[in-house]
């Protein structure tokens, strides 16, 4: 399929605009009516970096670089706004593997309320996905950054960790199967909804768990400018996580706040406020875990049963 007749075909797919898009897919650019405060972040997922077709489906893929680039709306507790996708597809992806991809991401994106504006489809070597998101806020105030944690600040986070994790290690095993851990993998969920209700809550900082906790932790702490502490038995360990970590020679615990990927929410908030914050998450049908508090120094510190810091575990690290 030619590339006009393709995005002609994704646009077919695409359901009405939402009353704020003026313009979208058809135009050379997108008219959007503004608010306030725009949040915009930009995500690409790359062929045998960030997936292999080998592992996940045209589905999967469409899914997963959707949830990884709203996750950062969810960050910042942003309201849904909308969202421009590209895809650098390669000669050996067939046609309906594309508009399958591209109807994955937009049902995930038409879930959490928000409206595929635009895009491009260009050919390529391997497939590239890039998914820009523009949240939206009426004041800096409901937004939630990483530089507000503050000594004495309590810590949480959302659900439980290591599904994604364990999941890889299902797939890279060869079980291909389509379990729970190998679906938390592939199909993420972003936290939209729980984003914004822990951000009303006050929470004072905020980052989504995609780098693994230990990692995630320390970008909070050197933004804030304190140390993050982390009691490593509180993590909250994900349903079928315990038998991949032994399995594996690792602790579970360990295994949880080094895996990522996960795209839970790590938060920072002022003691007084924590009752409130776990109120707002059972309000979206989560519950969040007190993990540890803030001190002045720098950096992240997991905290063994011992009381002393484990000092070689890490999530994953960008080069």
């Amino acid at each position: 399929m030619a590339e006009l007749a393709l995005i002609a075909a994704i646009r077919e797919l695409l359901p009405p605009a939402a009353p704020r898009t003026v313009r979208g897919p058809g135009d050379d650019a997108a008219v959007v009516r503004a608010r306030p405060f725009a949040v915009t972040s930009v995500d690409t997922l790359v062929e045998n970096v960030h997936f292999r077709r080998a592992t996940h489906s045209a589905a999967d893929i469409g899914h997963k670089a959707m949830a990884a680039a709203l996750s950062d709306l969810a960050a910042m507790g942003a309201e849904p706004g909308e969202v421009y996708m590209s895809l650098a597809l390669p000669g050996d992806m067939a046609d309906a593997e594309a508009l399958t991809l591209a109807g994955a991401a937009a049902g995930l994106a038409r879930a959490h309320d928000m409206t595929l504006a635009g895009g491009d489809v260009v050919a390529a070597a391997t497939l590239v996905v890039g998914v820009t998101v523009v949240g939206w806020a009426e004041s800096e105030d409901q937004l939630a950054g990483r530089d507000g944690a503050r000594p004495g600040h309590v810590v949480g986070v959302t659900g439980a960790l290591g599904a994604s994790g364990a999941g890889l290690a299902l797939l890279e095993r060869g079980d291909h199967s389509d379990g729970v851990l190998q679906r938390a993998h592939r199909r993420p969920e972003p936290r939209l909804r729980l984003g914004r209700a822990l951000a009303g809550a006050g929470v004072s900082a905020m980052i989504d768990v995609s780098d693994g906790l230990a990692t995630d932790a320390g970008h909070l702490a050197r933004s804030s400018g304190v140390r993050v502490n982390v009691q490593l038995d509180a993590v909250p360990v994900a349903e079928g996580v315990v038998g991949v970590a032994h399995g594996a020679g690792v602790d579970p615990s360990r295994f949880a706040a080094t895996a990522g990927e996960d795209y839970e929410l790590l938060f920072c908030i002022d003691p007084q406020g924590w009752q409130g914050a776990a109120e707002a998450a059972v309000g979206t049908g989560t519950v969040v875990t007190r993990l540890g508090v803030v001190d002045a120094g720098d950096g992240c510190a997991l905290i063994g049963p011992s009381g002393l810091p484990v000092t070689d575990a890490r999530g994953y690290e960008h080069g």
